[in-house]
């Protein structure tokens, strides 16, 4: 007969593999999303909106799975905060998956229209969120606190591309009015890839709360 330990560390098992993939599934958004704005392609662009559901159905189960583990496990202490950890992780997963989809409607948005540029910081931050979000999950499979506050550095990258794509998107509004409606998407477009990166550092944060009982800020930890 299997114990209540076994019992509940094969639970635990199942929410990381529903965890992973979720992250799986945000990365590869991303990087469809991404595919999608570099060739203005509106029907990948589409798929990738229909795509959203099984992101929402995915944190559907790990909620479900989380509350029957509470209710028939009764965890305690440390336990407990693992799945506690989980449902948040998979709240920010799914916003992040929202967050790409958000960039596949700006796609759409353009209508095939030729980029004003071409783009370069776009997909390097695109590739560092990516990397965040791998990290972010594998520090929580890991319980890697040192992988979660890693995140904090590259946060900072992907923050200083941001403002860095504003500054060039805003001169070349300047430069040409007709700029102005795909500056403003692209502009929107970055802000989005931005906040996947946050709540990736939400993900470290969750981790470290997990392993040491204590909740930092991973957006300022590391400017103490």
């Amino acid at each position: 007969m299997m114990t209540k330990r076994k019992e509940f560390d094969l639970g635990l098992e199942q929410l990381h593999n529903l965890l992973v993939e979720m992250g799986t599934f945000v990365e590869e958004a991303l990087v469809d999303s991404m595919k999608a704005l570099s060739g203005t392609d509106v029907e990948k662009a589409r798929t990738i909106i229909q795509h959203d559901q099984h992101l929402n159905h995915m944190e559907e189960q790990i909620t479900e799975l989380g509350s029957k583990l509470i209710a028939t496990q009764q965890p305690v202490a440390k336990d407990l905060r693992r799945i506690l950890a989980a449902f948040k992780i998979a709240s920010d997963l799914e916003r992040m998956g929202d967050l790409c989809v958000n960039i596949a409607k700006f796609v759409v948005r353009l209508e095939g229209q030729p980029l004003i540029k071409p783009l370069i910081d776009l997909p390097r931050m695109a590739e560092i969120v990516q990397t965040m979000t791998y990290e972010s999950i594998q520090s929580f499979v890991q319980e890697n606190v040192d992988l979660a506050y890693k995140l904090a550095t590259e946060d900072d990258q992907v923050d200083a591309l941001c403002a860095q794509i504003y500054r060039e998107l805003l001169s070349l509004m300047m430069e040409n009015p007709r700029n102005i409606s795909q500056a403003t998407v692209l502009n929107f477009v970055a802000r989005n890839i931005e906040r996947i990166g946050d709540h990736a550092t939400n993900i470290g944060e969750s981790v470290v709360y997990l392993v040491t009982n204590k909740r930092p800020d991973l957006n300022t930890q590391h400017n103490i």
